[in-house]
Order: structure tokens, then sequence, then C-alpha cells
């Protein structure tokens, strides 16, 4: 199996349940990042309002730095669930 291949969310009924799982949760960071930034965006228009602005920048940003690294782990939870030997083999070809 490798890594990154669109058609492994559709081998089977787990792996679509696994794959709509984090598709929530990729949803959820992304809707949570950009919800911190607006807030964040809001907060910048007042001098005395500017720190807790510039926190929620920063907060936002380690939720967009969230979203590659759900990607990557569920490519890696389904590389996990594969065949070893088939992949070594594919990498071979």
């Amino acid at each position: 199996m490798k890594l990154f291949n669109p058609k492994t969310r559709l081998t089977g009924q787990h792996n679509r349940k696994l794959y709509a799982a984090y598709e929530i949760a990729y949803t959820a960071v992304d809707f949570a990042a950009a919800l911190l930034f607006l807030i964040g965006s809001i907060l910048f228009f007042r001098d005395s309002t500017q720190t807790a602005g510039t926190w929620l920048f920063v907060v936002g940003s380690v939720f967009f730095a969230l979203k590659p690294s759900i990607r990557l782990a569920r490519e890696v939870h389904y590389w996990r669930a594969g065949d070893l030997d088939t992949l070594a083999q594919r990498e071979e070809e």
C-alpha cells in the first residue's frame, strides 16, 4: 500500500470510516484555525486587545500546522494497517 494513494479510502468499510474520522478532524482543525484568525484580527483594532489577538494568531498558526499532520497521520495509519510485504514489492518494481 503506497502512502497518499487516493484509492486507499475506498478499499473497505473500515477504511471509509477511518477516512471519514480523519476528514472530520481535519475540517474541525481548519475551522478552529480560521475562527482564531478571525477573532485575532478583530482584536487588533484596539490597542488594549492586541496582545490577546497576537496569541490567537499564534494558536491559529499551530492549528494550521496540525492540518498536514492530520493528513500524514491518516496515511501512516493506512500504511500500518496494510501488508508490508506487498508494499516492499511495489517499491522494488
